[in-house]
């Protein structure tokens, strides 16, 4: 996330309205709820781990331990087992 200057960006009155209310401090505005996306809708991230899981389930099925998968997918026994738990 990048500053911007509101004198740059906004009009005149504008500015003068949001001076009323916060001045000479940073003011985060949200996107807009229509313009917002899903997590992982602009990389490749969400399908990845889908994958992974999957796998991790697979092999657990086809009796890997809890131990081994985590030691080899670089995660806690916890985080295998709650990956377990959600493929059930």
């Amino acid at each position: 996330m990048k500053y911007k200057n509101a004198q740059d960006l906004l009009p005149g009155d504008l500015l003068r309205q949001i001076q009323h209310y916060v001045q000479g401090s940073y003011l985060y505005i949200p996107i807009h709820h229509e313009n917002k996306r899903q997590w992982g809708a602009s990389t490749d991230t969400k399908q990845w781990l889908s994958e992974r899981n999957q796998a991790i389930w697979q092999a657990y099925r086809e009796g890997a331990s809890v131990k081994m998968l985590a030691q080899k997918h670089y995660l806690t026994e916890h985080s295998i087992r709650r990956i377990i738990r959600g493929h059930k």
